[in-house]
């Protein structure tokens, strides 16, 4: 209890983009792949790319190309038949042609691009992240941002080395109307909050049981792997189907779940790595192929000075066959405290309850992608301005996914130490903060 715990889960800020800039002057004709930056007053339009068209990347893909502020010159996906259809979607909203490729690495190479979207599956958004980055650009990543805890920290690392701006796809931290219920937590109106609860309450399908087969001619499933590990193709493995699969997701808790435990964390006002994680997971309801838990129960304790006995909890449920909602909301998150409570759904608003359960103050909206590009395109061109969903929130609210994640696969309570961000003393813990890449793989992120 004596620690001192960081105030983020790195010890040093991102360099602002002006102050990276002098720090590399001297070294600049080095960087040939960096790309060159847009003025802070320029009005021009930014060129970017989208990596990958499914369903997320689609929806980026409809706002992004009616857009005035941005010029949509690429876009990459491994599956052709969605790749033609993401192309002729930009060019019937945008009115102008777009380059379009499998291999983001034809995008990352191409110098005028200033920023991308990357709205792969879960096993590709640190390495695809952490090359752009090296690349000279600027992020935008599909939330979680790793797949695994070490993938998180590697991609930190890989924000500051590069003075680009990461913007995480928790479009929470950018809606108006959830920062006014955050910031209402945090000057006091329900007293002091000691715990925050997420949860996800909804009704999936069952993907079945299917055996190996030839992928579809319009996929390229050595480029889809990337870096993991090869398995045979399956019907049930994509698209979409790969979150319920522990080489390529991370179930439901990081695809839904993720968005409502960052606001959790958030409002609770932790920015450090949790101490202790214990989760309940299995498989109650889906008979199928699924890895990750359809049922799951996680309690995390941070330690916190400031709080009254030095510990604050966040505690999460998922049950995702069920179609009913708690506290009035199918997803959302909680705070408790000493004086009130406040209650957020994901896509709904807030309401505010004071002493013997008075409401006090109520709010309707959702979170919306345009406010998350504004926040991000702003932080590009302006250095005054910073990332609502940096890559240091991006990582903890993955982080209590995987540590979470680990804690039902082992069956056991996991002590965390988030100053060396190791699992203490229990190897096989340990040993699934991690993933083995495919050797020599050209995307394996290079200190691995």
């Amino acid at each position: 209890m004596s620690q001192q715990l960081p105030t983020s889960s790195v010890s040093a800020k991102p360099p602002r983009r002006r102050e990276f800039l002098r720090n590399a002057a001297g070294v600049g004709a080095a960087l040939g792949g960096v790309t060159t930056l847009i003025a802070a007053d320029s009005q021009q339009r930014l060129p970017i790319a989208l990596i990958g068209a499914g369903g997320m990347g689609m929806n980026h893909l409809r706002q992004l190309a009616r857009r005035s502020d941005v010029d949509i010159a690429w876009v990459c996906d491994v599956d052709n038949s969605r790749l033609q259809a993401a192309a002729a979607l930009t060019r019937e909203l945008s009115g102008h042609d777009v380059q379009v490729t499998s291999d983001m690495r034809r995008v990352l190479d191409d110098r005028k691009i200033e920023a991308v979207w990357i709205a792969t599956p879960d096993h590709w958004h640190a390495p695809a992240a952490i090359l752009a980055l090296q690349a000279g650009k600027h992020v935008y990543v599909e939330k979680p941002c790793c797949h695994n805890l070490h993938e998180g920290q590697l991609l930190e690392q890989a924000v500051a080395r590069s003075g680009k701006q990461l913007q995480v796809g928790t479009q929470s931290r950018s809606s108006d109307c959830v920062r006014e219920a955050i910031r209402r937590v945090h000057h006091g109106e329900i007293g002091q909050v000691l715990v925050a609860k997420a949860w996800n309450s909804q009704r999936r399908g069952s993907i079945g049981r299917l055996q190996s087969a030839d992928p579809p001619p319009d996929l390229d499933y050595d480029l889809w792997l990337g870096p993991a590990q090869p398995v045979p193709y399956r019907a049930n493995l994509l698209h979409g189907t790969w979150r319920w699969w522990y080489d390529f997701g991370c179930g439901d808790i990081g695809n839904d779940g993720v968005h409502d435990i960052d606001v959790a964390v958030w409002g609770l006002g932790v920015s450090h790595f949790p101490s202790s994680v214990t989760c309940i997971g299995n498989k109650c309801f889906f008979d199928d192929d699924q890895q990750f838990p359809d049922t799951q129960y996680s309690v995390v304790e941070f330690q916190d000075a400031q709080a009254p006995r030095g510990t604050r909890q966040l505690i999460f449920e998922q049950r995702i066959w069920s179609p009913y909602v708690q506290e009035g909301y199918e997803n959302g998150a909680a705070f408790y405290g000493t004086d009130g409570y406040v209650v957020i759904g994901h896509n709904v608003g807030w309401k505010l309850y004071g002493p013997r359960n008075e409401l006090r103050a109520q709010r309707e909206g959702r979170p919306e992608l345009s406010d998350h590009y504004d926040n991000f395109l702003q932080a590009i061109r302006d250095d005054s301005t910073t990332c609502n969903a940096d890559i240091a929130a991006g990582r903890l609210s993955a982080g209590i996914v995987h540590l979470s994640n680990i804690a039902a696969r082992i069956g056991r309570v996991i002590r965390y130490d988030p100053l060396q961000h190791t699992i203490v003393d229990d190897p096989p813990a340990s040993g699934l903060m991690h993933r083995e890449y495919r050797s020599g793989h050209w995307a394996s992120p290079r200190s691995v």
